[in-house]
């Protein structure tokens, strides 16, 4: 019961924390990541000390990060990772080695380290904090452009390269091992445990999504969706590897997956309260008495790690193409020391191959970096405003999204949506389609067309669609269902939206109309028309007489909505239906229109 207490409490101050510092971090535009590192600071052992054992809750909360890889995942299909192969295999390599080994340097000047111990802290000093970086991208929608995808490329290859680098510790690693396991071992399970992901998420993932899609079970769905980021990692970790890439591998082979907005949307919130609780706990492992102790060399090693980082990076990025002034600040963007960096260190220490104040020491190092960053980066979109405008997204949401040429929405994929698809289709129009059947959904797979499975009346599942960037949103949906309730949060986040909605009688025409909706189809008013048409045909009615009788009756029928949409009542203006009679080639006939149904 005590130790329910203390964790309840300590819930609260992280929390309490994060809701004072955050917003307050917000409001001041210097970002939600660095207001959590304060925040981590200000409680942690340091500063009030209200929460410890920082190291604890960073291995806890290092399960934000996997969240965060699992949903970049689902957002790079294989087709789009293989077209940045060249960035993720050729930059991120460069980038690596030369960071990894110019620090290694630096560390032999400024230090008394052996090349052992240089080596083992440079490397892990050469990489970047994935959660950071992304975080930032993401807060100013710039990580689905040029720019991002060439940053995320080198954060992709470094988490690669975490298996090289334990290895290396180990190899170098003075402590005895009684039953060391082989380089080629290791590389083989890596090989292996990434096969089995991809099998799995390739061919049981989605079978496994589509039984419980049918089923409607929404918890279903969601525990789905964690045991799936949990399994992948949870195999990655049993080998020793990292769990972000088995996270990040399992997202990728549903990221052609109809359910994959679903998952994204149902993900999200576990995925920013993790990553919150993730910079709390790196500001909580800040030691403000290493950094007091050693100040003068803990500057001295951030100001050298983030400018021989961002020197490298900066030409490594012009080299393949970047401008200049994105190039360097992308070498300010990469510039910190990342989150792994923790675990190397510590792999070092227990190899004997640095002290334990070392890795602290270092460990401060990496924080500092970290919590530099957002202003620098900042500072750097400043001075060089306007050169490094994350102009036209190119995700995979996003592809002529811009203007009236945007993508459109559509919700509700069945009898009348595809015929509405097949026509925008027709014009070169982008779509994305999102329906709740299943089985449907795998119907139109078998056609080419490509419909996401989730609940087009939700918020969350509308912004993973790339609503933020459609030129419209259609509601095909069939039935009724609450204009109102769906509608009006829609329309606070998007005013400009233009939304055109199916109706599925006249008092839900008028509910829609109501709801602020200006663009309303009544789904049986243009079929009951067409075959009132040929029912007149048969009986050899003119064809001048039918058109007449067509535009009288659209008359009324839209003077009456009018009159109902004014009062409220659905009875207002039923007279004028079927009030007076046609007057048609000359001579009052009213048996040519009759009483016409209010529906």
């Amino acid at each position: 019961m005590e130790h329910g207490s203390t964790l309840l409490r300590d819930i609260v101050v992280y929390l309490a924390a994060a809701v004072v510092l955050v917003p307050l971090f917000i409001r001041f535009k210097l970002g939600a990541v660095l207001g959590y590192l304060a925040a981590g600071i200000l409680i942690g052992p340091a500063v009030l000390g209200l929460v410890g054992n920082a190291e604890q809750t960073l291995q806890f909360a290092e399960f934000g990060i996997v969240l965060l890889l699992f949903v970049i995942g689902l957002e790079l299909q294989p087709s789009r990772l293989w077209a940045l192969r060249r960035d993720i295999f050729g930059l991120g390599l460069a980038q690596v080695l030369l960071c990894g080994l110019g620090l290694t340097g630096l560390l032999l000047a400024l230090t008394s380290f052996t090349w052992e111990a240089a080596l083992v802290v440079g490397l892990p000093l050469g990489l970047s904090s994935t959660a950071l970086v992304m975080q930032l991208l993401n807060e100013r929608q710039m990580a689905a452009t040029p720019f991002g995808e060439r940053s995320f490329a080198m954060l992709l290859f470094q988490d690669l390269a975490i298996v090289p680098m334990l290895t290396i510790v180990g190899a170098l690693s003075r402590a005895p091992r009684p039953n060391p396991v082989p380089g080629w071992q290791t590389a083989l399970m890596t090989a292996g445990a990434l096969l089995f992901l991809v099998l799995v998420g390739r061919y049981a993932l989605p079978r496994l999504f589509r039984i419980i899609g049918s089923l409607g079970a929404r918890e279903a769905f969601v525990a789905a969706a964690l045991l799936c980021v949990m399994g992948s990692a949870l195999l990655m970790a049993s080998l020793g590897l990292s769990m972000a890439l088995g996270a990040f591998v399992a997202g990728v082979m549903l990221a052609e997956s109809p359910y994959r907005h679903a998952l994204e949307a149902d993900i999200e919130p576990f995925r920013g309260l993790m990553l919150g609780l993730f910079f709390i706990a790196i500001g909580m492992s800040l030691d403000l008495g290493v950094v007091a102790a050693n100040w003068g060399l803990v500057l001295a090693l951030v100001v050298g790690v983030m400018a021989v980082k961002t020197t490298i990076i900066a030409v490594l990025a012009r080299s393949f193409g970047t401008e200049w002034p994105r190039a360097f600040k992308m070498g300010l963007l990469l510039a910190q020391g990342g989150e792994f960096g923790f675990v190397l260190f510590a792999e070092a220490e227990r190899g004997l191959l640095i002290s334990h104040s070392a890795a602290q020491l270092f460990g401060a190092v990496v924080t500092c970096s970290m919590a530099l960053t957002p202003l620098l980066f900042r500072l750097a979109g400043r001075m060089i405003a306007g050169k490094d405008d994350p102009g036209s997204r190119d995700g995979p949401e996003s592809a002529g999204t811009a203007g009236h040429g945007g993508h459109v929405v559509l919700v509700g994929s069945g009898r009348v949506g595809q015929v509405i698809a097949q026509m925008l289709r027709a014009r070169g129009q982008a779509i994305t389609a999102i329906d709740l059947d299943a089985e449907l959904i795998d119907i139109t797979a078998r056609f080419g067309n490509t419909v996401f499975w989730g609940d087009g009346t939700r918020l969350d599942i509308l912004r993973t669609a790339g609503i933020e960037t459609a030129s419209a949103l259609v509601f095909a949906i069939d039935g009724r269902w609450d204009p109102k309730a769906v509608l009006v949060p829609i329309q606070t986040e998007w005013p400009d939206l233009p939304i055109i909605a199916r109706a599925f009688d006249r008092s839900h025409n008028i509910a829609l109309r109501q709801a602020g909706v200006e663009q309303v189809v009544r789904e049986t008013l243009d079929g009951a028309v067409a075959m009132g048409r040929e029912v007149l045909t048969a009986l050899g009615t003119p064809e001048t007489m039918i058109d007449a009788i067509e535009a009288e009756y659209r008359r009324r029928d839209l003077e009456r909505l009018d009159l109902q949409l004014c009062s409220g009542d659905i009875m207002s203006g039923a007279d004028t239906i079927i009030r007076g009679a046609l007057d048609l080639d000359g001579a009052p006939d009213p048996a040519s229109l009759g009483e016409i149904p209010p529906a």
